[in-house]
């Protein structure tokens, strides 16, 4: 999985200059995806607003099925075009928008659908898959491809492609937050003080950056 996203940083890097692009005209990233891929979308997504004080609405994910197959698996929703392009409406996308797709094996009709739509309006939209030549591949404005090859268990792809998929992600949200100006550093410079822990990080944030003391750190944020 390492190598396989490591051969597709240049194509990562070109997603995260687009992205951000879009950001600094208003636009949001939206990930979408079925399955596995689409809880991962999710997942990246609601880690943002805490690490990079962005809003719930910067970064969002959809899931074929919807809520529910978060944590109840639902293998047929993958099929639905049409519910694709209904799910990615209701978040009333606009041109500023980056629209992610994320499958495996390229070709969910759920995914490529809402992908096409968001591409006629204007987005700019990015394809993550492990399978050359597929939809996602092929389709979007942006192609990141990662080969993980045969699974361990064959067919499994939440295993080496669901690896390489977070790591993708992990990589456009951590990158384009960075260009977006929410890390001075390598600090996370616009948390917020909402628990013990958070508050004592944000302390010791202001002691590293300013080099002073703790006390002193905490009396200036006071």
């Amino acid at each position: 999985a390492v190598k396989a996203v490591a051969a597709a940083i240049p194509a990562i890097t070109k997603a995260c200059d687009a992205i951000e692009s879009g950001m600094r005209k208003g636009g949001r990233l939206i990930y979408i995806g079925a399955g596995s891929s689409g809880r991962l979308g999710i997942l990246d997504a609601v880690e943002c607003p805490p690490t990079y004080g962005v809003s719930q609405d910067t970064v969002q994910g959809i899931i074929a099925g919807g809520y529910d197959c978060m944590f109840c698996a639902s293998e047929n929703a993958e099929d639905g075009a049409d519910a694709g392009v209904r799910d990615l409406k209701e978040r009333s996308p606009k041109k500023e928008d980056t629209i992610v797709g994320i499958s495996a094996a390229g070709n969910a009709a759920y995914v490529a659908a809402a992908l096409a739509y968001a591409r006629s309006i204007g987005c700019t939209t990015i394809g993550v898959t492990n399978n050359a030549g597929s939809r996602l591949d092929l389709e979007p404005d942006i192609s990141v491809v990662v080969d993980t090859g045969q699974e361990v268990v064959t067919g499994s792809t939440r295993m080496k492609a669901g690896t390489a998929h977070k790591m993708v992600l992990n990589m456009l949200s951590t990158a384009v937050m960075i260009k977006y100006g929410r890390v001075y550093q390598n600090y996370m410079i616009y948390i917020k003080p909402v628990n013990v822990k958070l508050r004592d990080r944000m302390i010791r944030i202001v002691r590293d950056i300013a080099e002073v003391t703790y006390e002193e750190a905490e009396k200036r944020l006071e």
